[in-house]
């Protein structure tokens, strides 16, 4: 915004918008009525302190910013990049293994577990895991 108009008409379509009376809102702001048409007809120039009361009670936040700035504020939210990031990939890769019926969920059951632990050690596989150790036959 570089005009009074352009904050004036930033302030009646949030107005607007709102549905807030401009009784109510002159109250909230405490400021007359005659203020409140002038500083939303944009005509006239207004006070730095009107600006920030009325504002702030329609839920805005006067920020200043640099004019190189300025640009990127006002063309709003950017798109999400086409490309994945190293950590989303991740996450991607994280989520699929963890899927029911996925190769690593398979592969990292507890059945399996067991069964290449025995095969490393040359035993048989337990049918379940033990709770301590001196439930486990000795062989």
């Amino acid at each position: 915004m570089k005009t009074i108009r352009d904050v004036s008409d930033a302030l009646r379509d949030s107005v607007t918008h709102q549905a807030i009376r401009q009784a109510d809102l002159k109250a909230l702001a405490g400021i007359s009525q005659r203020t409140l048409t002038n500083v939303l007809s944009g005509k006239q120039d207004f006070k730095v302190s009107t600006l920030l009361a009325l504002s702030d009670r329609l839920g805005f936040e006067l920020v200043l910013v640099p004019k190189g700035v300025s640009a990127a504020v006002e063309a709003g939210p950017t798109a999400a990049p086409i490309v994945k990031s190293r950590v989303e990939a991740a996450l991607e890769r994280v989520r699929r293994a963890a899927e029911p019926g996925s190769i690593r969920e398979q592969a990292n059951s507890p059945k399996d577990m067991r069964q290449r632990m025995a095969a490393a050690f040359g035993r048989e596989p337990l049918a379940q895991t033990p709770t301590s150790w001196s439930t486990r036959k000795a062989k």
